[in-house]
């Protein structure tokens, strides 16, 4: 159980961005102490450099003063001083014959380098030179300078002191290291575990919902990072898939409700004429009933799929340039008839010119299902007004205003949703279409419909269209 559970780790974000900051971190410093290393080594190089140049300088003013004699002595007593295992002297002649130097038991090793005094016969100062000897762990830093006329002295100099603080340097680094990449490590794991709570909350929400409980929410912190960011959106996709969830849900009953009626009525007509009315015309009249209740139901059908593809973009519109003025006045005269026989009476206040590019089927078919409905929902001795014109930003406005039944509050927001019919409506004919049909249409040519009503006083659509331009088609 717990080898799973390492490995599942190996596999998690978290354990991968922990993993990046600790190496990131590990080579930052490594090459930050490789820097130091060198620099360090460089200054005390050149500082026991400048320390062998200073003997060196000192013993040959000795020389031009108080002569041989009086550097052999100073050099006997600083070699005895700092230790005749740390430094050691030679004075040489230009042949590199040594005729000079201190107690070199323990130097023995070192022998005289020809090039170095070739290379100050032929005119150069000083020359360095790095010692590594056999069986012996600490190297040794060699001057050979001029000191006099045909005289030459070689400095010798342990490099044992700056050898061990170099490996305390590195003891201390090793140990420094090994404590701060763990104390990164914890510290990348723990911001790493806080920046990606918030996903674990999405994904523990997610599990929450693929379970059937579509209430829950990402709790958003409002710290406006990423995180949020993703939550918000997160949150957002939710409520819609929720909306859309709740209206096929809706959709659905809708559809069960406005289909199971003519259906029903199929049925019993059938049933009806099965077993009791046998004859020819009988069965005319159950194929005429059964004709007419399925064209019903066709015609909500195809309703539906041309909402849908219309509201999908993938409807057959064919723009050209249409005359609204000219539309809404013969839907006028369409409709008159119809609203002499429900005792209402249609005004239209229509100005001309009002032209939109737009599929003029789809415009007629709109305009007819808002004076339908306004004609349906008024009662007798009513009035519709119809009235267009454009506006100052060049866009068609259509008004179509009734003093029928009106619309309530909690309905006013869902009456554009498809199959949804207020409660006073559901006496009257209708699939709860009609409206949603014209909003898909209005939308499809870069408009919309806004509605304001009052209950028991009537109602107000408008249905605003980019006007036409020259330069306009509807496919902008």
């Amino acid at each position: 159980m717990y080898l799973r559970r390492l490995i599942r780790l190996r596999h998690t974000l978290t354990f991968r961005l922990t993993l990046w900051y600790a190496v990131i971190f590990t080579i930052s410093s490594c090459v930050a102490f490789l820097f130091f290393y060198m620099l360090i080594n460089s200054v005390i190089m050149e500082r026991t450099d400048q320390d062998l140049l200073d003997q060196a300088g000192k013993f040959s003013k000795l020389l031009k003063t108080n002569g041989i004699d009086a550097v052999k002595r100073v050099a006997i007593v600083e070699s005895q001083a700092a230790g005749e295992k740390k430094i050691f002297f030679r004075i040489l002649s230009q042949n590199g014959q040594t005729f000079f130097s201190s107690n070199i038991s323990y130097w023995e090793d070192i022998g005289v380098s020809t090039e170095a005094v070739k290379a100050l016969i032929q005119g150069s100062r000083n020359i360095f030179d790095t010692m590594v000897i056999n069986e012996r762990k600490f190297e040794v830093r060699i001057l050979y300078s001029v000191l006099g006329p045909g005289m030459i002295i070689q400095l010798g100099q342990s490099m044992e002191s700056h050898k061990r603080f170099m490996e305390a340097f590195e003891r201390i680094f090793i140990i420094t290291m090994t404590f701060l990449i763990m104390l990164a490590a914890l510290v990348g794991w723990f911001m790493s575990r806080r920046a990606l709570s918030g996903l674990e909350e999405v994904t523990g929400t997610a599990r929450k919902i693929s379970d059937g409980d579509l209430e829950k929410r990402v709790p958003v912190n409002q710290t406006g990072d990423e995180i949020d960011q993703l939550a918000t959106t997160f949150n957002q996709m939710l409520d819609r898939i929720q909306a859309l969830v709740s209206g096929i849900k809706e959709m659905s009953d809708n559809i069960a409700h406005d289909l199971k009626s003519p259906i029903t009525r199929i049925r019993g007509i059938a049933e009806v004429t099965l077993t009791e009315d046998h004859s020819l015309e009988g069965y005319a009249r159950m194929a005429s009933s059964t004709i007419e209740e399925c064209d019903r139901i066709l015609d909500i059908i195809n309703t539906m799929l041309f909402i849908s593809k219309t509201e999908a973009g993938v409807g057959q519109i064919q723009p050209e340039k249409v005359d609204m003025s000219k539309v809404l006045q013969d839907a006028c005269e369409l409709f008159q008839p119809m609203a002499e026989d429900s005792g209402v009476t249609v005004n239209c206040s229509i100005q001309d010119g009002n032209p939109v590019y737009a599929d003029m089927r789809m415009m007629q078919r709109m305009t007819a299902n808002l004076l339908d409905n306004a004609i349906r929902y008024s009662s007798f001795g009513g009035r519709v007004n119809l009235s267009i014109h454009t506006d100052r930003e060049s866009r068609v406005v259509i008004s179509v205003n009734d003093t029928g039944i009106g619309i309530s509050e909690k309905d006013l927001p869902h009456i554009f949703e498809r199959f949804y019919r207020c409660d006073p409506s559901r006496s009257q004919a209708g699939t709860g279409l009609g409206l949603s049909l014209a909003r898909a249409i209005a939308v499809a040519h870069h408009g919309d419909i806004s509605v304001t009503s009052e209950q028991g006083k009537g109602s107000t659509f408008t249905v605003t269209i980019p006007a036409c331009r020259d330069s306009r088609t509807i496919s902008d």
